[in-house]
């Protein structure tokens, strides 16, 4: 084998791992969700079949002739790829939790095997190319050198061209299929070997069973965005509600007809807050986070000539608006497609009458979204007497929400915490609805509205907020654990 060719090998079978590893991610999210522990076990999981893969195929390739070993290979570690799609949307769909236990062993059923096989091909080839000790070290580095510039050409291809261009499901199948074919060749190459027949022959077949399966499986998702898994469902209690899930989480309900509609607890309470904190007619609004953009349907429905500027970071988000869920944008609904943290530092200085937060990565809201840069950044875009209001997830101990409300303390005058009292007193999870202002909050209007339509929230303002959250942290751009406060409040 020329040496164009065994490094050929090696960058494209490394190459293939790591796309297979980001799209793990987007495989999985509909059944575990997208979070930092979703990522982690990809990673780790991926990282194990390497490591093992590398071994075992160092121990076959010196007691078995490798020229027998590399196109099996390849056919097998490619039809192991096509079977992650049917793999995981089969297990996928009997979990009934996304938490870290489930996560790992859905990672291990659909990405562990390939990532194994996979792997067994570069020392496989380092010892096919090892015809001189005296040039061991060059040959093990140029082929080492080649397999991870192999991998990070993966990870580009997938992150910044795949993701975008075609399904998640479609980008593993033709990788698998690219790899069971070039094991065939590399196969018939290298000569056919007949003890490696059987093993190709079942290869193919399993490739063409998974492809088959891959094909009849149920798509989970209606709409697959570069950040999301996404269905609109028809709500059977109301003709024109419409609910817009991402991964496994409902995010947002619009009633086609009627804009001013709110379903969720949350959206109410914010529109609560509104009517209590801001002065009658219209408003100049940034909203962090557009889902489905209820609140700013909402507001142009209640408040005529409202402006709403909407930081949403998935484009794809926008287009289900617009196609499923009847949105309209125009000079007083204006996207602003792009990450939120860097949009808010863009925004003029005392821009907004109001900024409201309700941006999700799974449950959490993203750690660069909670922190005092943040929140300065927020203050800064308000006018004199602006309010901020936001929506945050949370269970016992409530170590973020707590958190949120003690860095909201540093950095606003006015801090308003509203939840049930189930809520508050930890018995329980759920959202909490948090408000800060640069000028003091008027306590009892927010909570003469919210009472007069929802009597078992509570309204916690200034020193009670600040002795509910009690020692908590403030969250620093250098220290934010979100998401493994919240992971950990689930396992309690």
């Amino acid at each position: 084998m020329s040496p164009l060719v065994a490094g050929a090998l090696v960058f494209v079978t490394s190459g293939a791992v790591l796309v297979l590893e980001i799209l793990a991610g987007r495989l999985l999210a509909p059944y575990v969700g997208l979070t930092l522990e979703n990522y982690t076990a990809v990673i780790g999981t991926v990282l194990a079949g390497i490591s093992l893969g590398t071994w075992i195929g160092g121990m076959l390739a010196d007691r078995v002739d490798p020229r027998a070993l590399l196109g099996p290979l390849l056919a097998v570690g490619g039809a192991l790829s096509l079977a992650t799609v049917p793999l995981v949307r089969l297990f996928g769909s009997s979990i009934e939790d996304g938490r870290e236990p489930s996560v790992v062993l859905l990672s291990l059923v659909g990405f562990f095997a390939p990532a194994l096989v996979l792997s067994a091909v570069s020392p496989t080839v380092v010892k096919l190319q090892l015809r001189d000790l005296g040039a061991t070290g060059r040959v093990v580095g140029r082929l080492s050198a080649l397999g991870t510039a192999g991998a990070i050409a993966g990870t580009f291809l997938a992150g910044f061209v795949l993701v975008e261009a075609a399904p998640t499901s479609t980008s593993i199948f033709v990788i698998g299929a690219v790899l069971v074919v070039a094991g065939l060749a590399l196969w018939a190459f290298l000569g056919r070997s007949p003890r490696a027949a059987p093993l190709m022959a079942v290869a193919v077949a399993a490739g063409l069973v998974a492809s088959g399966l891959t094909a009849a499986a149920e798509d989970p998702c209606q709409v697959e965005t570069v950040y999301h898994c996404a269905r609109v469902i028809a709500d059977p209690q109301r003709p024109t509600g419409r609910l817009l899930q991402l991964d496994t989480l409902s995010h947002s309900y619009v009633d086609l007809a009627e804009p001013a509609y709110l379903q969720f607890r949350y959206t109410n309470l914010f529109a609560d807050v509104i009517d209590a904190t801001t002065p009658a007619g219209r408003l100049d609004v940034i909203h962090v986070g557009g889902g489905g953009w209820t609140m700013p349907r909402y507001l142009r429905a209640t408040r005529p000539g409202t402006v709403s500027q909407v930081f949403e970071i998935d484009p794809g988000l926008v287009d289900i608006s617009r196609d499923r869920l009847g949105l309209e944008t125009g000079a007083d609904l204006i996207p602003r497609i792009g990450d939120g943290r860097l949009s808010m530092a863009h925004a003029a200085a005392g821009d907004a009458d109001l900024v409201v937060g309700d941006a999700f990565g799974g449950l959490a809201v993203p750690w660069h979204l909670t922190t005092v840069e943040f929140v300065e950044s927020v203050r800064r875009a308000l006018r004199p007497g602006g309010v901020y209001v936001l929506n945050v997830i949370d269970y016992p101990p409530l170590r973020f929400a707590k958190a949120e409300v003690a860095t909201l303390l540093r950095v606003f005058e006015s801090v308003a915490v509203l939840a049930p009292t189930g809520l508050l007193d930890g018995d329980r999870g759920g959202n909490f609805v948090l408000v800060a202002g640069n000028q003091p909050l008027d306590g009892a209007a927010i909570n003469a509205e919210v009472r007069a339509r929802r009597g078992e929230e509570r309204v916690l303002v200034d020193s009670e907020a600040a002795a509910w959250a009690g020692g908590a942290p403030i969250l620093t751009d250098d220290k934010a654990p979100v998401d493994q406060w919240l992971a950990e409040s689930r396992r309690i």
